[in-house]
């Protein structure tokens, strides 16, 4: 078995629940590994939606995308998540996924931030299907904030029980502020 690193292990958890040919969404599109992901279970008939506010993710994404001859399956837009019901109606997506904190090897100072992205969360919530899961990999080390953490989880301890299932996980025994990473399931 693999170790389980953060985004390792809830691709697993995508993979397991996600149905092929679906609607995904990255709400953070990053270095594309989610995107790249979403687009193989997406394949030929589904849809990949991906949003960043940088232009580096996205010129990454795309050479990703395209290093794997997936580049057609996905949109790729340079924009907040926040704005994610621009592009999707309610109730479409199979899954959306997220990766808080800042672009990896990149400025650190550019960083989602609480109050976006409880925003992003909350329309995800609308945008997802019934039947659908979000999976949420929250970081609140030192350069990311705690603040977006605790907002994001409360407002998910906030959601009624029978409409949605939230799963969080914990690495239990790692030190210095270890990845969240979290599930969403609409009943």
């Amino acid at each position: 078995m693999r170790q389980s690193q953060i985004t390792h292990w809830c691709h697993e958890i995508i993979r397991s629940q996600a149905p092929e040919g679906g609607f995904y969404i990255d709400a953070t599109m990053g270095k594309g590994h989610d995107t790249l992901m979403l687009c193989h279970l997406a394949g030929e008939s589904g849809r990949v939606l991906a949003f960043d506010i940088q232009k580096e993710a996205v010129r990454m994404t795309e050479r990703l995308l395209r290093e794997h001859g997936v580049r057609e399956r996905a949109e790729l837009h340079l924009d907040g998540h926040e704005h994610m019901d621009r592009y999707a109606k309610p109730e479409t997506a199979d899954v959306i996924c997220f990766n808080f904190g800042y672009l990896p090897g990149g400025d650190h100072a550019v960083a989602t931030s609480a109050k976006t992205s409880a925003q992003a969360v909350k329309k995800g919530l609308v945008i997802l299907k019934h039947g659908g899961m979000m999976s949420l990999c929250i970081y609140s080390g030192k350069d990311t904030g705690s603040e977006e953490k605790e907002r994001i989880l409360r407002d998910l301890k906030e959601l009624p029980a029978q409409d949605y299932t939230v799963i969080v996980n914990e690495y239990y025994n790692r030190a210095n502020n270890p990845p969240l990473p979290v599930f969403v399931f609409k009943k």
